[in-house]
């Protein structure tokens, strides 16, 4: 499965700590089949991965 990735500084400005999120240890294709959908837009912003879905503008500014 594959995330796309933001800088904590991005991150940050963006207040992505109000997004639902797992550790980056947890199995992203898990959490995907359990909790948000297949189609859910996921980032990676540091030790964590969030699921920014509501917000899609956000994943499009992910690297």
């Amino acid at each position: 499965m594959k995330t796309k990735r933001l800088s904590k500084e991005e991150g940050k400005r963006v207040n992505i700590s109000r997004f639902p999120n797992f550790h980056k240890s947890g199995s992203i294709a898990g959490m995907k089949k359990l909790y948000y959908g297949k189609d859910a837009l996921l980032v990676r912003c540091g030790n964590w991965i969030y699921n920014v879905s509501s917000e899609p503008e956000i994943y499009d500014m992910a690297h």
